[in-house]
């Protein structure tokens, strides 16, 4: 068993005042005791009116600093449980990996200037998840399908019974092992309770199987994306593999939104390895060449000069290009090898693969992004403005962490928005090279003659018969059912006969709007008790960022 012992935000207030209501009636007791001993009578002359004046005096301030402590005391017990406008990290962890990782989590988001709190589940109570309005859960499974010890009791005297948690917000990563029965069994099960109880998920649940690097950067890549924190070192570094940028064109010129950009990609060398539908790319992003020579030219440091950097040679600019680039002021006067070692890798970039290997090259759709200040964002600016055609980037394939989507056999309900197509595009091509042809496609976006992405080839596949049906929403098109969780919703029958077929539906785009606007939809047509069965089956699956 766990040595953690619960907090004493864990108990209620009550068994502390009926202490204290016991140790008031001692002390009558003993009073009225003492009073027996007393033969004579009491003296009944009146102390002087400045001795009146001092004990009204110690007594109010008694009263006030009693009150002060009283309320510093709550406060200390509001702050240790978390408060409503913190960032709860809760793990529970049998060895020791899952607080580990809380503890990665936790630093990243303080370095970022969040409101953070973290501590085991069983310090958590029903009031600080009722309170809380976001928490990140870390579990451990242990056995055949177990919760760490130490989280047992959470389990038996909390998890019996669903309560009221509308407004939390939470993701989960589960950790566990392939090799034993019942795989991330508790975190799914953590998952299940936070749904039935009504909390908002932010994005779906990530396996870790064993000490996967791939889903942990997976976990750090959406916990930054949903807390915006920009910028903050991988936790743990990639092996990347050498790809040419071979095409690059903006595909929504004049729109109102963010210039998007198809981006083509071949190995630098060697045959075209294999993906499947709705895996993923991790990018290494690189700073503009001008950002990094405006550096070197404020901090006087020659970009050409040899250094030692994770264990390679290579130049001070090629170094540069990759990290996080200092205040050029503390640079000054310091030579290249000691700025070398202060240096912190850029993170990487996550993106959805549109294409299937038999196209001859990976493509992207890439939107690019801007920082407040108006520069281009890091992974985005790369890709669509500062990489030149022919130039080699830092890439490599990720599995998603998707599960694999139906049979032929089955129907597909595809749904997103933005560049979430990509992803569905993806699965439509290899939908159709499988012979499916009971396909279902709703994509938003804003409007139709600049933002429909993919369009000649939507509308072949629908004359073609391998898109049954194509509902798409443009927001500035149609005040009616501007949005794709309108045009769902406008669905409902369909949608009903689809899934009493069998179907499976599949989402991809945005985590603000979108996903929520479907989940919402699904809960209200069909029902919550049905959407989590669909989500118990397999059958509900959300790629979102």
């Amino acid at each position: 068993m766990s040595n953690e012992q619960p907090s004493r935000g864990q108990h209620s207030a009550l068994p502390f005042i009926i202490g204290n209501l016991i140790v008031i009636a001692a002390l009558c007791g003993i009073a009225l005791t003492l009073l027996q001993l007393h033969n004579g009578s009491w003296w009944i002359g009146h102390p002087p009116a400045y001795r009146w004046a001092i004990a009204i005096t110690g007594l109010s301030i008694y009263l006030f600093a009693s009150i002060v402590l009283f309320r510093r005391s709550r406060r200390q017990h509001d702050s240790g449980q978390g408060s409503h406008r913190a960032i709860l990290v809760i793990w529970a962890s049998q060895h020791g990996y899952a607080r580990e990782l809380a503890g990665h989590t936790t630093k990243m988001l303080q370095e970022a200037g969040k409101p953070v709190h973290a501590l085991p589940l069983d310090q958590v109570t029903v009031k600080v998840l009722s309170k809380a309005s976001h928490a990140l859960f870390i579990t451990s499974t242990t056995g055949q399908g177990a919760p760490p010890d130490h989280a047992v009791q959470f389990v038996q005297k909390i998890m019996q019974y669903p309560v009221s948690l509308k407004n939390l917000h939470y993701a989960v990563l589960a950790l566990g092992n392939r090799e034993y029965g019942n795989f991330c069994a508790f975190g799914h099960y953590v998952d299940s309770w936070l749904r039935q109880c009504n909390a908002q998920i932010l994005f779906d649940l990530i396996e870790v199987d064993d000490i996967d690097n791939d889903a942990i950067r997976h976990w750090q890549y959406k916990v930054s994306h949903f807390a915006g924190i920009i910028d903050q070192p991988d936790w743990t570094p990639a092996v990347y593999q050498d790809w040419q940028l071979v095409e690059r064109h903006e595909l929504n010129p004049g729109s109102a939104g963010n210039p998007v950009f198809h981006i083509a990609l071949r190995p630098a060398s060697g045959s075209m390895p294999t993906w499947q539908a709705g895996d993923i790319v991790e990018i290494s992003p690189r700073n503009s060449p001008q950002a990094v020579q405006t550096f070197l030219d404020a901090s006087r440091l020659d970009g050409n000069q040899n250094i030692e950097i994770g264990g390679r040679t290579v130049t001070l600019s090629q170094a540069l290009a990759c990290s996080h680039l200092p205040e050029s002021e503390t640079a000054v006067e310091t030579d290249a090898q000691t700025l070398a070692k202060s240096l912190h890798a850029l993170p990487h970039r996550e993106y959805s693969i549109a294409s299937l290997p038999e196209e001859n090259a990976l493509w992207l759709l890439v939107r690019r992004m801007t920082y407040p200040d108006g520069r281009p964002g890091l992974g985005s600016g790369w890709l669509c403005d500062f990489a030149p055609i022919g130039s080699s980037l830092a890439l490599r394939l990720c599995s998603n962490v998707i599960p694999a989507l139906p049979s032929s056999d089955h129907p597909l309900i595809l749904i997103g928005n933005g560049t979430g197509i990509a992803s569905l595009r993806a699965h439509i091509r290899a939908r159709i090279n499988s012979g499916a042809r009971r396909n279902w496609l709703l994509f938003g976006e804003r409007n139709a003659d600049r933002d429909f992405f993919y369009r000649d080839e939507i509308h072949t596949w629908q004359q073609q018969g391998w898109l049954e049906r194509v509902d798409l929403a443009f927001s500035r098109d149609d005040s009616k059912e501007p949005y794709v969780q309108d045009k769902l919703r406008a669905a409902s029958d369909t949608l009903k006969t689809w899934l009493s077929e069998n179907a499976f539906i599949y989402v991809c785009g945005s985590l603000e709007g979108m996903a929520p606007g479907v989940d919402s939809v699904l809960d209200e047509v069909l029902g919550k008790s049905n959407k989590e069965k669909l989500l118990a089956e397999g059958r509900y699956h959300r790629d979102v960022y």
